[in-house]
């Protein structure tokens, strides 16, 4: 008995592991010293002064299920990086580099060549070098075409840049940058509204979304690094909360210091159809709505009050829309730390 009766193809991994190579060789950056391959990765931090090392580790939750239904499976890399450069640039650092772990019950390379092409599109567009990873083969752990997937980023920042909202005040703007879509959260619910509730399948045309289902649930996750690099370059930027899983609720607090809340004028912006979509066919209840989806917002934005003005110029110079949507206040005693009006 080989290996291979077992469920697990060495072959196949190896022609997996050789387009994986070339792909993230075009990522590499000066500072990687080594090759894909070797048991350990390094990457130089020279020319740094007193470099402070952030890290993040995020996965892609349920939107694979959406790749497995399709068989598109060159964007979900793209939404992995994209979500943990967001997660880092919050705090003010530059991505370093990526690594990523997609496991599978049984191998298929062009698959695992597509998702690292995803990857890689990721990293290059971010200036972040893949470095490494790991492809597991595991026979009987994974549902037969099903694959999961993790990434693990490294950025730096002086420490002296870091961004850690401890100057928000009270009065502070709030301004929110527009989402693709659902990003990389809810698709839990929003699989089940959408095929079980509503009876679409991936390939329905919906007309108040003027795609195809999967067209709108695959839109590619943004990343929101370049605008957070002008505006923190440029003294703007007091904070900055990146709106994942428990959307704008529980995500824009974690900027504010103590104390503070976040008043959010519901009329400053219009939800995109897809959320809208979304709440009519669950019903779903308000606080679950804000709680679940990011509603067109992906990145929330704390700017002082005279500097509004000049950031929203920055942006509008990197063809970035925004939206007013608020300012930070005094929070009250007990009180929530976001209202919304």
């Amino acid at each position: 008995m080989r290996y291979q009766d077992a469920g697990v193809n060495i072959d196949e991994a190896d022609r997996a592991v050789s387009s994986i190579r070339k792909l993230a060789r075009k990522t590499f950056t000066r500072g990687v010293l080594t090759d894909i391959g070797t048991f350990g990765a390094c990457y130089s931090l020279a020319g740094w002064k007193e470099p402070v090392l952030i890290s993040s580790a995020d996965g892609v939750g349920t939107k694979i299920k959406i790749a497995f239904l399709t068989g598109r499976h060159d964007t979900v890399g793209e939404d992995l990086v994209n979500h943990c450069v967001n997660d880092i640039a919050v705090q003010g650092a530059t991505p370093l580099f990526f690594l990523d772990y997609f496991a599978t019950g049984k191998l298929e390379a062009g698959v695992a060549a597509q998702v690292v092409a995803g990857l890689a599109r990721g990293c290059r567009r971010n200036g972040c070098a893949l470095i490494g990873g790991e492809t597991a083969e595991m026979p009987g752990l994974y549902a037969p075409g099903e694959y999961d997937l993790a990434g693990f980023i490294v950025g730096a920042a002086e420490r002296r840049a870091l961004i850690a909202g401890t100057g928000i005040r009270s009065g502070d703007v709030l301004l929110g940058l527009p989402s693709s879509g659902l990003h990389t959260n809810g698709y839990s619910l929003a699989r089940k509204l959408l095929f079980e509730v509503a009876g679409y399948t991936p390939a329905s045309v919906v007309p108040e979304l003027g795609s195809t289902v999967a067209d709108a649930l695959l839109q590619v996750h943004r990343s929101y690094l370049k605008p957070i690099r002008a505006l923190a370059e440029k003294g703007l930027l007091g904070g900055a909360a990146h709106i994942t899983g428990g959307g704008l609720t529980d995500n824009t607090p974690r900027m504010l210091p103590e104390g503070l809340a976040a008043e959010i004028d519901t009329g400053g912006w219009k939800i995109p159809p897809i959320f809208e979509l979304l709440r009519r066919l669950g019903n779903l209840p308000e606080d679950d709505y804000r709680r679940t989806f990011n509603l067109g917002v992906g990145m929330v934005l704390a700017v002082p009050l005279k500097k509004t003005r000049r950031a929203e110029a920055v942006l509008a110079k990197l063809g970035q829309t925004s939206i007013l949507l608020g300012r930070v206040v005094e929070r009250k005693r007990r009180g929530p730390r976001v209202v919304y009006r």
